[in-house]
């Protein structure tokens, strides 16, 4: 018997996607009270900087576990978001956000180099997350600027 797959649209991975981001805002639940975990599978790939790369849902809520460990809240700017669909499973998501890191706050822009930023890569599959990779400036509260000659005079 072969293996059969729903077919998504590009909306639909969207709003899965979407679904993700409200959740973290939300302290990790969905908008239907479960854990923001559902929207993996099981044997999904998360990978965050200086944490790495997170082979299934276990080490995925590990992972999101001791990073979110740090934060004492995140909002993000989804009117702002920018979407890039592949036409197929994969879908980017580009936007900011702000919040409160155990540091201090933060807010995407404020200053122009401010962490905030951000760029996830996913995969969404028969409407779960298959894989994301995120790409940002884990430094949310802005300490790490001595190793940064250009962040001396701001």
């Amino acid at each position: 018997m072969a293996i059969t797959r729903m077919g998504m649209s590009d909306e639909q991975r969207k709003s899965v996607a979407l679904e993700y981001f409200k959740s973290m805002d939300q302290g990790g639940v969905t908008s239907d009270g479960h854990s923001m975990f559902t929207l993996f599978d099981e044997r999904a790939q998360a990978y965050f900087p200086k944490w790495g790369l997170a082979n299934g849902r276990a080490e995925i809520e590990k992972m999101f576990g001791e990073v979110g460990s740090t934060l004492k809240g995140i909002t993000h700017h989804y009117a702002t978001f920018n979407w890039i669909f592949s036409g197929g499973d994969m879908l980017v998501v580009e936007g900011t956000s702000h919040g409160e890191h155990r540091d201090g706050p933060w807010r995407a822009g404020q200053p122009e180099s401010a962490p905030g930023r951000f760029c996830d890569v996913f995969e969404i599959r028969d409407f779960l997350i298959q894989r994301v990779f995120i790409y940002l400036d884990p430094d949310y509260a802005c300490k790490d600027v001595a190793r940064y000659p250009w962040l001396a005079g701001r």
